[in-house]
């Protein structure tokens, strides 16, 4: 990555609601914050990660409190509680674009009522024209899939449901 880029994705943080944007790409790693005065380049990450990850929002982001509640309906604290007993979440790690298969002529990836298991592909979000898989953390079987292919999603969003099993 040269300086241009470096000061491209600077001037998008600085526009964005996002306050911190962290970027694995070949074995070097660089944080972008709007809290601190100057980004910062660290030497190289753990190489398990690629792409772009944006780390989790305080309570003050702004996009984290606008970001509507799952279930829409209104429920009680017991209910809310029984639903993340049965289903894990699937949130969307970055700012991008959600595609269920990896050529808009192939096979989604998942489908509803599929079984999965940790480690597979579930989507793919295109973040910066670079195509960033998402996969699953847990096995289960796909209860619901949140979003409509090709569609822009936020950080932290809802992507999937996946039962517990």
């Amino acid at each position: 990555m040269n300086i241009q880029e470096i000061r491209q994705l600077i001037r998008i943080v600085e526009k964005s609601d996002i306050d911190e944007l962290e970027i694995v790409e070949e074995g070097r790693k660089i944080r972008i914050s709007k809290n601190q005065p100057t980004p910062q380049l660290i030497g190289p990450g753990n190489g398990t990660t690629g792409g772009y990850y944006v780390p989790s929002p305080s309570a003050s982001t702004p996009a984290a409190a606008a970001e509507p509640a799952v279930p829409t309906r209104e429920t009680t604290s017991e209910e809310t509680a029984t639903d993340s007993d049965k289903y894990y979440e699937v949130r969307s790690p970055m700012v991008g674009t959600f595609y269920r298969a990896p050529a808009p002529d192939a096979a989604p990836y998942v489908e509803v009522g599929d079984t999965v298991s940790p480690g597979q592909t579930l989507c793919i979000i295109e973040a910066m024209k670079l195509m960033n898989e998402i996969q699953a953390e847990v096995g289960g079987k796909i209860a619901k899939i949140l979003v409509e292919n090709a569609q822009p999603v936020e950080y932290n969003q809802l992507l999937f449901l996946i039962e517990k099993t």
